[in-house]
């Protein structure tokens, strides 16, 4: 399934943000971010997945683009928790590889998508692209969103 290319709807919800500068460093960053928030909004269950799915879109930013700062923002409502992965790249949209064992790339955006309810790419700006965001939601067990 390739990505959608529209961000998860969300009604309500709070919402937070994270910029780390764009180093080897910024997928653990990340992750505690996300670990943190995740716990004290209820959404322990979905700690490891959430954990997994932001250094893949995290590591990819650091990796794949030349963005100098990674923003980081998740919006959690009763329902759904999603995590935005923000770099200033819009052009180069991301897409999960075919699998094949000679090929390096795209691996991790499968796990993204087997972990995730919903996961995309949007891009913003208008006209003029200014920056994409990659993202994925995570589902409270039990409840459809």
């Amino acid at each position: 399934m390739p990505p959608a290319t529209i961000p998860a709807l969300h009604r309500g919800g709070e919402s937070y943000r994270l910029v780390v500068p764009s180093t080897a460093h910024a997928p653990r960053l990340a992750r505690e971010f996300v670990t943190v928030l995740l716990h004290v909004s209820g959404y322990t269950p979905l700690v490891d997945d959430a954990r997994l799915c932001v250094s893949e879109l995290v590591t990819n930013a650091h990796r794949h683009t030349r963005t100098r700062r990674i923003r980081v923002e998740a919006v959690v409502n009763r329902k759904l928790a999603t995590v935005y992965v923000c770099d200033n790249n819009p052009w180069d949209l991301p897409a999960p590889g075919e699998g094949g064992v000679v090929q390096e790339g795209g691996q991790g955006l499968r796990l993204v998508e087997s972990l995730a309810r919903d996961w995309g790419a949007t891009v913003y700006g208008g006209r003029e692209p200014a920056y994409k965001a990659v993202w994925f939601s995570l589902a409270r067990q039990g409840l459809g969103a």
